[in-house]
């Protein structure tokens, strides 16, 4: 009412809104964290001067898996907040694989401590429950979360939902346990978010009937309009290593835009620090033909309408005061972000952080080995042929190859061969399971490499031609902790994931140099370029895309859904 001063005011800005998809040059007044007026002739205690920049509601991710960035909760928020995201939906299914429901505490109490000025978080966090503990009942995960548990901890308000789906075979089937899950969500009137690629008709009618509300899989335009049509909200992803924006974009028209929303899925460290994150995918829309208007809300009012969040995803009286401001709609380059009527990023950087990192005993240590040696690794093979996995150029579909390979003293000779051996190594209870394979074309040479990522149980994934290598490779991830190491006879090299085995406690710059040396030294090695050195063994025992994977347990065929041999 202009009586008296409010805290800030934000002038001259072309402010969008959502409601009209129009831009308005008007003031905005904010006072305790809200907005409380729109219009003009405003005064306020602080006032920033826009400068003809446009306002926008923050950003929110509607999916994303924080693990993936390889970066704390900490450093992750620096990290999306300088480019205008102050809230996520986050599926902490990684860490929950590794360290159970303790986990995702972690991840909500870290980003909880992280604090602005003004005592407020920088970053909404709004967890789901991850509904697939562990994913598959063909692998070793850290935990067990059945319905029952479900049902327990969706009671808790640390959960805003259920994360995502990922068995709809379950579904569709009325496996028990799963619709336990589905259930709970209902009962406690928390949303149920979806993982179905491919899954239309009637069985998308079931998916549906079962409650779940978001798919982020959807892998062509037509399947993506035909779950629109049927009710669905689909998130177009901008991740780094799977992106189906620019395909399912197609999709999107003036009627319907209002059930699309942004998300990343996965997001590595060096791409949020190089092309940013929502505001990315924001940029992608609009180059696909997206208009910028029905874009943004994608990326704000409809998020918000989507998961039920009062008082977000617009800038109107009695809204959230969390601002972008950004140089135009095309580029969306982030200028200044205020959470909650507070400054917390400018010009690409963010305006909170702490040296200190929170890092409880349940995300320490997790990675537990019998011993192992290099007999570890022997691979008999009394045919002298065999059944290999061949990775897809730039992709994580396998096929099978059958290989003819040089047997001596009961153990393969890969030396002169385009053969690598695959260890998964069991990490989370030390019971000595090791699953062997064969790998075609890597292209690796003279050592071995490993990693702890492993989707989606996170069991140790080793590569080499040389099994003490190989064993070394294993060792060196034991005593760090976890992370990414690589041995090539005296030359060694280990970058720490320290927390749970997923994730690091370095600073942000630290990760992205570190892990591009280390991936450097595998090209050395002879990793060839349409891999991602490290990233893509990680997915080579998900035993859920197709065709030919290894778990801890053995050689799975994804398209017979049994263990195979490796033997011919």
């Amino acid at each position: 009412m202009k009586r008296e001063k409010s805290e800030l005011v934000i002038r001259g800005a072309q402010v969008f809104n959502v409601f009209t998809g129009g831009t308005e040059a008007v003031d905005l007044a904010i006072e305790g964290g809200k907005i409380v007026a729109v219009g003009h002739g405003y005064e306020g205690r602080e006032i920033i001067e826009a400068n003809g920049l446009f306002a926008l509601p923050a950003f929110a991710d509607a999916h994303i898996h924080v693990e993936s960035s390889l970066l704390s909760p900490e450093e992750f928020a620096a990290l999306a907040v300088a480019h205008g995201t102050t809230a996520i939906v986050a599926d902490p299914h990684e860490i929950t694989n590794v360290c159970g429901v303790q986990g995702a505490e972690y991840m909500a109490e870290a980003f909880h401590r992280l604090k602005t000025a003004a005592g407020r978080s920088p970053l909404d966090v709004r967890l789901q429950l991850p509904s697939c503990v562990p994913a598959t009942p063909f692998e070793t995960s850290g935990a067990t979360i059945d319905g029952r548990e479900t049902e327990r901890e969706l009671a808790r308000p640390l959960f805003h939902g259920l994360g995502e789906m990922m068995n709809f075979p379950a579904v569709l089937s009325g496996e028990e346990d799963c619709l336990r899950k589905l259930e709970a969500a209902k009962r406690y009137g928390k949303i149920a978010d979806g993982h179905a690629p491919a899954l239309s008709e009637e069985g998308l009618n079931a998916y549906l009937c079962a409650g779940i509300l978001t798919d982020h899989e959807a892998l062509t335009a037509s399947e993506c309009a035909e779950k629109v049509a049927r009710g669905m909200y689909c998130q177009l992803r901008n991740g780094s290593s799977a992106r189906n924006l620019e395909e399912n974009a197609k999709a999107v028209t003036a009627y319907n835009f209002r059930r699309f929303l942004l998300c990343s899925d996965d997001k590595n460290a060096e791409d949020l620090k190089r092309n940013g994150h929502i505001d990315d995918a924001l940029r992608r829309a609009v180059a696909c033909g997206i208009p910028a208007a029905q874009a943004i809300c994608m990326a704000t009012s409809n998020v918000a309408e989507c998961y039920g969040w009062k008082g977000k995803g617009a800038l109107a009286p009695g809204y959230d005061a969390d601002i972008v401001l950004v140089e135009d709609l095309t580029s969306f380059r982030v200028r200044t972000v205020i959470k909650g009527g507070e400054t917390v990023a400018r010009d690409g950087r963010a305006l909170f952080g702490s040296s200190e990192r929170y890092l409880p005993d349940c995300v320490r240590g997790t990675v537990r080995t019998k011993e192992i040696s290099a007999e570890s690794f022997r691979l008999p093979l009394k045919s002298g042929r065999a059944r290999a996995i061949r990775i897809q150029p730039y992709g994580l579909v396998t096929e099978p190859e059958i290989v003819s390979v040089p047997v001596s003293d009961g153990n393969v000779c890969l030396k002169g061969t385009d053969l690598c051996k695959l260890a998964v190594i069991e990490r989370h209870f030390a019971s000595g399971n090791i699953g062997l394979g064969l790998v075609k074309g890597y292209g690796l040479h003279g050592g071995a490499m490993g990693i702890s990522v492993a989707h989606d149980s996170h069991n140790l994934v080793v590569l080499g031609d040389d099994d003490s290598d190989m064993a070394r490779v294993a060792d060196l991830l034991r005593a760090a902790g976890g992370g990414m190491a690589l041995v090539c006879g005296e030359r060694e090299t280990c970058f720490p994931l320290d927390i749970g085995g997923l994730m690091s406690s370095a600073p942000s710059d630290e990760v992205i140099a570190r892990t591009a040396e280390i991936a450097a030294r595998a090209r050395e090695m002879g990793v060839k370029e349409e891999y991602e050195p490290f990233m893509t063994l990680a997915f080579l025992s998900l035993a859920v895309i197709p065709k030919l994977k290894l778990t801890d347990r053995g050689l799975f065929d994804v398209e017979k859904f049994a263990f195979t041999q490796t033997e011919v």
